[in-house]
């Protein structure tokens, strides 16, 4: 239990000035990872949000593209439909690693800052930002 005066300690150092719009995040990109071994759970799991979401599917990409250290598949996320799909995906992913980020224009923060993992984290190739 955490004692009252010991709350501020527990608090990030820096905090914004102000607190930000999700105005701003026009939607969002779940990549779920693969591997040759697991492309074909990762494919069923990406059609199955597609059928139950009525989302876009990008391309099954069997190597690395973009920041994404291996193969991928893109679903493009609506923000009216975030708040069913991330449980969803919670819940379904099973070994699969899934990196959800913000789409909100500027490129390096909505891949490192304005993020979820689902799984195991990876390092990104952040040097195309």
């Amino acid at each position: 239990m955490i004692a009252a005066d010991e709350t501020e300690d527990a608090m990030p150092d820096a905090m914004p000035d102000a607190m930000k719009d999700t105005g701003g995040i026009t939607g969002w990109h779940a990549h779920v990872y693969f591997d040759a071994g697991t492309k074909p759970a990762a494919r069923a799991l990406c059609e199955a949000a597609v059928a139950r979401f009525g989302i876009a599917m990008g391309r099954m990409h069997d190597d690395p593209v973009g920041p994404h250290p291996m193969g991928s598949c893109q679903l493009s996320v609506p923000p009216e439909v975030f708040g069913e799909i991330i449980p969803w995906l919670v819940l379904n992913r099973g070994d699969l690693t899934v990196f959800v980020h913000a789409e909100s224009g500027d490129h390096l923060p909505d891949h490192t800052r304005h993020v979820l993992w689902l799984g195991q984290s990876l390092a990104l190739d952040l040097s195309i930002f």
